[in-house]
């Protein structure tokens, strides 16, 4: 008879000396964890998951099969190995000497997830035995993957591809950002646990491979799910819930690199409020120091940096200030954290002064795996820097830029936990606003990010990324697999971070550059670049001018680009009782908002492999230009539905490529059949309370939206509910709600059913 029982939280197998761990974590979720050493099997997970394992619904079974462990949602067997025999005389020089193992998954629907092999390579690394650790698992032929965070390659799908899934700032096409969380069009997902570089091979040649450059087992998570939306939510039990942003986070982050001095960012200030232009965040970049690592405010050029925010918090906005993790010799506290041991050190235990790539020599790096050096990096900028009166942080080089390898953290190697840092340098400031701001919202803008990162309360964006056509492509599918990794609130400097220099343009410039400021003359097509990258970004989380350019606002473009660029910032302002419960609902359920068409539209495969277009929220399809001169560009509209042209209210239907129009001033925007777009009216910021101007309705199936507002700033929504819901029936054409809308208003009066 076999032997049944309720699983424990862990249990742990022998198969002729590997160690085998499993862990379940919920019905959905299984953690495996395989190793030559009994402690290391049964080992916690590495940081970056918080939750607990949970063993409620599993029943372990013992068989002549093996260990079989089952939930409601999956079945997973650890296989019985016959006694190994003799080597054969080919085995005796390739055959792995560890002893074999084999894990498949098999979900209540049929699914199966296989691991049919796991490695252990013997290498030295800064100066410690370890090894190369890693596991093979089955793919199928018409399998297709996403996520494993930032990869700016410019292609959606994962398959057959060697992913590099490491935090590197230097990246060819573009900053790399780790978060392995791998997802499958199968409907599972796995999340690898180590934090050391790690190169993934998603489905090829039949397989899929993970291998870390540190470790002494094998450690992952799988998640099952029959919809994408659920993989997400076992990613934010697993490692945390996504906060929802001040809600300023939503409107217009006015940034350059950089304001020179108080005035200059106060008089941009200025001319977006005397232009009468929508904005909610002002961001003083790096430089307004005397030194790097003094962690001051420079008066001479930011004489009053109280006055300065006080200024602008009566105009509505908030303002955001980049801190840097660095320290140079000659600043007041390089000494002191030295003594501490609180910075990054080398193998004698002495600081590492900057990087040798780019002959960098700016300053040491504080050691952020130390609770203490974070503790006392946020009591200092609290009491040196936020005290001023600035809002939100802005914790630049969070990959970081001083490339750990060869050196040593408090917690280990540089290179045993390469892609940690992000997570534990957000964590601190996180963790220091909540005792100290518990009322208030947290907000972090970082350019780097690994698993559990979300849960800091972090705005991502894709880095120092090139001003050109081609960085423009390359962004789209690159958000669409960092928000597949689960890291929602993500998005691009508009405009692109480095100098506008790009290659002299294919055709004439659709916007005339006459009286632009933001680049120099041989760049004449950068108004038209710009104006594209503001379309595209206009419907990304967040939307953020930045760049390493003269000038930046919107009038600084020249006069054919400002009056589009306004039409756009507006739109944006009217679809924030859109967007914001997106946001709310990614806090409620953990899944992104900013949608590759695979999540939406499983069924038909033509959707697996697009990643120029996307879905923002349940309604709209975004199908971004980034063809210098383009004024139509080719767009599919999946198949199960169909859609209407927001420009023109055509309808079109659905499994069909079409020829879209894309004059400078439009950008190809299709809204599913069903959908509710509440659009709001006009505001200076969104610190002025927002009433709805209408409610539009795209008819041809029953459709549900969420009407979602707050005070915007407080973790007063953590006890709310999610809003109110608003339902189209298409068979009587009405529209209702469960309840009052949040601004007050009656329903009735601002319902406009589009073509009825």
């Amino acid at each position: 008879m076999p032997l049944v029982a309720a699983a424990d939280p862990m249990a742990t197998m022998d198969r002729h000396g590997s160690r085998v761990s499993v862990e379940p974590y919920a019905p959905n979720i299984v953690r495996v964890t395989i190793a030559l050493d009994q402690d290391d099997a049964a080992g916690a997970p590495g940081l970056g998951v918080t939750a607990k394992a949970d063993a409620a619904g599993w029943r372990h079974t013992t068989d002549a099969t093996g260990d079989v462990f089952a939930s409601s949602a999956m079945t997973l067997t650890v296989a019985a190995q016959p006694w190994p025999k003799a080597p054969t005389q080919m085995q005796r020089y390739f055959a792995p000497s560890l002893p074999p193992v084999a894990v498949t998954i098999r979900t209540a629907d049929g699914r199966e997830v296989a691991m049919n092999g796991w490695e252990m390579a013997p290498h030295d690394v800064a100066g410690e035995h370890t090894f190369r650790a890693g596991a093979t698992f089955a793919a199928d032929e018409d399998e297709h993957f996403y996520g494993l965070g930032q990869n700016q390659e410019g292609i959606l799908d994962l398959k057959g591809r060697t992913i590099d899934c490491r935090h590197w700032y230097d990246a060819p096409a573009g900053e790399q950002v780790c978060v392995p969380y791998l997802v499958s069009s199968k409907r599972y997902a796995i999340l690898w646990d180590n934090p050391s570089a790690l190169t993934v091979s998603p489905g090829l040649h039949g397989k899929t491979h993970f291998q870390s450059e540190v470790g002494e087992r094998v450690s992952f998570f799988v998640v099952v799910a029959d919809k994408a939306d659920d993989l997400y939510a076992g990613y934010a039990r697993l490692t945390g819930r996504t906060p929802l942003p001040p809600k300023a986070a939503f409107g217009l982050i006015q940034s350059k690199a950089r304001y020179e001095s108080q005035q200059e960012l106060t008089g941009i200030a200025d001319g977006y409020r005397s232009r009468n232009y929508p904005i909610d965040m002002m961001v003083l970049d790096w430089f307004y120091w005397t030194r790097m690592g003094q962690i001051d405010i420079d008066r001479t050029y930011f004489p009053d940096p109280k006055a300065m925010n006080d200024r602008l918090h009566a105009q509505g906005m908030e303002s955001i200030i980049s801190v840097w993790p660095r320290f140079e010799k000659e600043s007041r506290y390089f000494n002191y954290l030295a003594n501490k041991g609180w910075l990054l050190k080398d193998k004698d235990g002495k600081p590492v002064d900057g990087l040798a790539v780019r002959s960098d020599r700016a300053g040491a790096l504080i050691d952020s795996t130390n609770p203490d050096a974070r503790a006392w990096f946020w009591r200092t900028i609290s009491d040196n820097i936020l005290s001023q009166g600035f809002d939100y942080l802005w914790l630049d080089e969070t990959e970081p830029d001083l490339v750990p390898d060869g050196y040593f953290y408090s917690i280990g190697s540089g290179d045993r936990y390469h892609n940690l840092f992000p997570l534990l340098h957000t964590q601190g400031v996180a963790d220091g606003a909540a005792r100290d701001r518990p009322d208030r919202r947290n907000l972090i803008l970082a350019r780097a990010a690994y698993t559990g990162a979300q849960a800091n309360g972090a705005l991502f964006w894709s880095s120092d990324v090139e001003s050109t056509w081609e960085a423009l492509r390359r962004q789209v599918p690159t958000g669409l697999n960092m928000t597949a990794s689960g890291i929602a609130n993500w998005s691009s400097d508009t405009g692109g971070w480095q100098w506008p220099n790009g290659p002299k343009a294919a055709h004439a410039p659709l916007v005339d550059p006459a009286g632009a400021t933001a680049m120099g003359a041989g760049y004449p097509d950068y108004p038209e670049l710009f104006v594209r990258w503001f379309q595209y970004n206009a419907f990304t989380p967040t939307l953020r001018i930045h760049g390493q350019r003269p000038a930046t606002a919107i009038w600084e473009y020249g006069k054919a680009a400002e009056p589009i660029l306004a039409d756009w910032l507006r739109l944006r302002y009217a679809l924030i009782p859109y967007i914001y419960p997106l946001a709310r609902q990614t806090y409620d359920s953990g899944a992104p908002y900013m949608r590759a068409l695979w999540m939406d539209f499983a069924n038909d495969p033509a959707t697996a492999t697009i990643g120029d277009e996307y879905m923002f929220g349940p309604a709209f399809l975004v199908a971004p230009v980034t063809e210098q001169g383009a004024t139509s560009r080719r767009v599919y509209l999946p198949a199960g539905t169909d859609w209407y042209d927001w420009w023109t209210n055509a309808r079109h239907a659905g499994g069909t490529w079409i020829d879209a129009a894309a004059p400078i001033a439009h950008m190809p925007l299709f809204v599913r059949a069903g959908s509710i777009v509440p659009l709001g009216r006009q505001v200076p910021s969104t610190a002025t309370r927002q009433l709805l101007e209408e409610v539009r309705v795209f008819p041809g199936r029953d459709g549900t939206a969420t009407l979602y507002d707050d005070d915007g700033r407080t973790q007063a929504y953590k006890k709310a509910t999610g809003g109110v819901t608003l339902k189209w029936d298409e068979r009587s054409r009405k529209l209702t709600a469960d309840g009052k809308l949040p601004t007050g208003q009656a329903l009735a009066p601002l319902i406009r059913v589009i073509g009825g």
